[in-house]
């Protein structure tokens, strides 16, 4: 994503801070890290409140395969639900529940 259309996405949340991590991007709002984007896809920060409303919505936690152990790790981002691009108020709606999860896990 152009940072030019994350800045338009999370504009409800008020200026966001774009940085480089891990080959992508991590979104904050006052040091608060509140999604990333990586490989293309944009990923809501989440937590026990948050994940089962993305859940509800059709999104799935992030996860990987640890290359040591093989194990498979969660990570606390989901994907964003498809309809938030086309209708500012659902990414209102999601942008804010990131920006909760982002809160209670405080500033990294």
């Amino acid at each position: 994503m152009d940072p030019d259309d994350i800045q338009d996405l999370f504009r409800s949340v008020g200026p966001v801070t774009i940085r480089r991590m891990f080959g992508g991007k991590g979104i904050y709002v006052d040091g608060h890290i509140i999604a990333v984007e990586l490989r293309g896809e944009l990923m809501l920060k989440g937590d026990a409140q948050a994940g089962p409303l993305y859940e509800e919505a059709g999104s799935r936690q992030w996860t990987y395969s640890h290359n040591k152990s093989g194990k498979t790790v969660s990570m606390p981002y989901w994907p964003i639900p498809s309809g938030a691009f086309d209708d500012p108020d659902e990414a209102e709606k999601w942008v804010r529940i990131a920006l909760a999860a982002g809160l209670r896990a405080g500033k990294k």
